[in-house]
């Protein structure tokens, strides 16, 4: 399809079409976020089907969407945008806490939040695998961010002198691979344990890569 259908304009049942068009969009995430992180998957999903989940037509899954493709995309960011909101948050609450506590409180807020829906665990980290180019550019790039994220906090601990100087981006994106890897097997009963031991796991690895072991006191 060349481009998506015109919408409607004016006002309706109390709504104008900015608001109905809001509305729309939030029902068709909704129902991606049921029927690829819940149900069939996305690839086993329709667009027929998504709009029979959202309770709407195909015509209007075509005024705000191009493509299938599309839903996951955003999904995918509004997943990702909800764990880090969590995490700002967290680091907000513990500016001034020691190394380890800061640490561990923002680790624990972002698994809270993303584990706290099973369907967001696998929109994040199985769904949005492999789907074309395009979302593993965005894919890789969301995980960048998290690098950053995660070498600013270890920058301020060395300037707080809690830390040693070192180049942090290798360790930490060595540590986002293992966020994915072991949060995926986790959800996917893989894993021997309770998630409560899964983070406690991660909140190490995170430590050792914010102060690891050996290092000079400074």
């Amino acid at each position: 399809m060349a481009g998506r259908l015109s919408a409607p304009s004016g006002r309706y049942a109390g709504k104008s079409a900015e608001e109905r068009k809001a509305e729309r969009r939030r029902r068709f995430l909704e129902a991606a976020l049921e029927l690829f992180g819940g149900g069939p998957g996305y690839r086993n999903t329709t667009v027929a089907a998504l709009s029979e989940a959202a309770g709407l037509s195909t015509r209007q899954f075509y005024e705000e969407f191009r493509t299938l493709e599309d839903v996951l995309a955003v999904l995918h960011l509004q997943v990702n945008d909800w764990a880090e909101t969590a995490v700002l948050a967290a680091a907000a609450g513990t500016a001034d806490a020691p190394l380890a506590e800061r640490a561990a409180a923002i680790f624990r807020a972002y698994a809270a939040d993303v584990t706290r829906d099973p369907r967001r665990v696998r929109i994040a980290f199985v769904e949005i695998i492999g789907v074309s180019p395009r979302l593993e550019e965005q894919r890789l790039a969301r995980r960048a961010r998290w690098v950053d994220l995660i070498c600013a906090e270890a920058d301020a601990a060395v300037a707080r002198g809690e830390a040693p100087p070192r180049d942090h981006r290798l360790a930490a994106t060595g540590f986002i691979g293992s966020v994915n890897g072991l949060l995926h097997d986790w959800n996917a009963g893989w894993v021997e344990a309770t998630l409560d031991e899964v983070v406690d796991e991660l909140v190490r690895q995170l430590l050792a890569i914010l102060r690891p072991a050996g290092a000079p006191e400074v």
